[in-house]
């Protein structure tokens, strides 16, 4: 079988790319930035290329005759509107039109819980309003209507809405975090830090997607859901995804400060000699939430913040969805919860923290944003 995955070199495509060449699937990554292809499995087939460009989308299928498509491709919130629309909405529409025409069997779309804006009700079902904040939320919702209409028109298509997901390799806004907490700083939150905020670790996210292309013509064992006609089109439509357990951002962040703590323990013990780190554990604090939020807009605005409106705005929110549909769908259920995500992330970051730091800044998540304003913060903490 051979699966075709576009945003191949980012953090997602790469852990999709190590779990699908493992099931000994066919591999095809396309990407218009540059792989870093040490990181891949060796069996991986790799292709420069841009999905706004539709005759080159064509002949790419012509050639590879994928079975299956994983459209993880998408401009991030930094940048800028146009690009975002062009490449989330228009690049969309290429991967759906290129599929129909050459009878892929299955299409998942990697769509996000920023459809739902800043949710006044929780949990969040499939079905309620989608209200998009910004560029980003908005090409989303207009990709996910794309999605639907080739539904009708025969083709098959999962979207999946994952919850902000980590892991390895994961850097972006999760850079800052773990910075921070690498150096021992105080954390503010916005507002108390006692919302529930639901988090999704990338493996659990990894292995759902395979489970949505491995049992796609093969409805046997699957649960039926209420309202979903039987047979493979049980895996049309969208799915929520999440950790199942987790509490409080204060909490769930606790729990990684104590981690932390122990590895630069360890880290002295082991090497006396090392210039001495931070001993102070970091620690949350509440903050006012309506001044934060208009700080932080206002230097996002200026371009001193690499906080985007999203973040900050549901950052003092409940946040958190429904998985049911999802796992009474594929009879499976999401292993990790926030704190294991968290801290398994972590780990990596302080593993790899030197190699990391040499790397320079970005706007993708697998490297570091530039902190602007947030570093000088950083500095009196």
């Amino acid at each position: 079988m051979k699966v075709f995955i576009t945003g191949g070199a980012g953090f997602l495509g790469l852990h999709l790319a190590k779990f699908f060449s493992k099931k000994k699937f066919k591999t095809y990554l396309l990407d218009i930035i540059e792989f870093d292809k040490k990181e891949y499995p060796k069996s991986c087939r790799f292709i420069k290329g841009d999905i706004r460009d539709i005759q080159s989308i064509n002949q790419l299928y012509r050639e590879i005759k994928p079975d299956y498509i994983i459209h993880a491709a998408a401009a991030l919130p930094l940048w800028k509107a146009k690009d975002i629309f062009d490449i989330n909405v228009g690049g969309t529409k290429n991967i759906l039109q290129a599929s129909l025409i050459n009878k892929a069997k299955r299409v998942i779309y990697i769509s996000s819980t920023a459809v739902y804006g800043v949710p006044k009700k929780h949990p969040i079902y499939e079905d309620d309003l989608l209200i998009g904040v910004g560029p980003y939320g908005g090409s989303k919702i207009a990709a996910e209507k794309l999605c639907f209409q080739y539904i009708k028109k025969g083709l098959n298509v999962t979207v999946i809405r994952p919850k902000t997901f980590l892991g390895t390799h994961r850097l972006g806004v999760f850079e800052i975090l773990f910075d921070w907490i690498h150096d021992g700083k105080k954390i503010p939150m916005v507002g108390s830090g006692n919302n529930r905020y639901q988090l999704l670790d990338v493996d659990d996210l990894v292995e759902a997607i395979y489970l949505f292309v491995a049992r796609s013509g093969h409805p046997q064992g699957v649960q039926e859901q209420q309202g979903h006609p039987k047979g493979d089109f049980i895996y049309n439509g969208a799915f929520n995804i999440g950790a199942e357990k987790f509490t409080t951002v204060k909490k769930d962040l606790e729990k990684v400060f104590i981690y932390a703590s122990s590895e630069r323990s360890e880290s002295r013990s082991h090497n006396k000699n090392s210039t001495r780190q931070a001993r102070t554990i970091s620690k949350v604090f509440p903050t006012p939430a309506f001044f934060v939020k208009k700080t932080l807009w206002f230097f996002e605005k200026i371009k001193l913040s690499p906080l985007y409106q999203w973040v900050y705005d549901t950052a003092d929110k409940d946040s958190f969805v429904s998985v049911k549909r999802l796992t009474e769908t594929l009879n499976w259920h999401p292993k990790y919860s926030n704190s294991d995500a968290l801290i398994k992330a972590y780990k990596w970051y302080y593993k790899n923290y030197k190699k990391i730091k040499s790397r320079g800044s970005g706007v993708t998540h697998t490297v570091g944003w530039k902190q602007g304003i947030l570093g000088l913060i950083k500095k009196i903490m």
